[in-house]
């Protein structure tokens, strides 16, 4: 997942005509972060309903805690303007942001150690707590 998230956040801040003159647009790399953690995401829940295999899942769920450490630092001044449902609180309230993402990260982490050790149970059970991190976050700071 890693190389596929660097992968196509290039492409869409390169492909999209993103590229501001002093640098990628955050708000593109942002949207094409979040959208393969979603992807990756939606994928493990369907593993995990469908009883597979839950150690091919150790990659996806690290990628996704790889992401959200990365995530809070796309939020540069000035990137609150454009097309972004980032709240204000974004900015506002930086430590509750940077506080939110770590929730994730852990969440994630955790999911990613149970599926190496090929926990189905507790994968299936760590579902929950990295859907709540997620929710958490877009409660407070992203518009609906």
């Amino acid at each position: 997942m890693s190389n596929k998230l660097a992968m196509l956040v290039a492409v869409a801040v390169l492909a999209g005509g993103a590229a501001r003159a002093d640098g990628p647009d955050p708000i593109a790399m942002r949207q094409a972060g979040q959208d393969l953690l979603a992807g990756d995401f939606a994928g493990i829940r369907a593993l995990v309903a469908a009883k597979g295999d839950v150690k091919t899942l150790e990659l996806p769920a690290k990628a996704m805690a790889r992401w959200m450490t990365l995530f809070p630092g796309l939020f540069p001044p000035g990137s609150d303007k454009g097309d972004t449902k980032a709240l204000p609180a974004v900015w506002t309230d930086p430590a509750g942001f940077h506080k939110a993402a770590e929730d994730f990260v852990a969440a994630a982490s955790k999911l990613s150690e149970l599926a190496k050790a090929g926990d189905a149970d507790g994968v299936a059970a760590q579902i929950k707590p990295v859907g709540d991190a997620c929710g958490a976050c877009h409660r407070t700071y992203r518009a609906r």
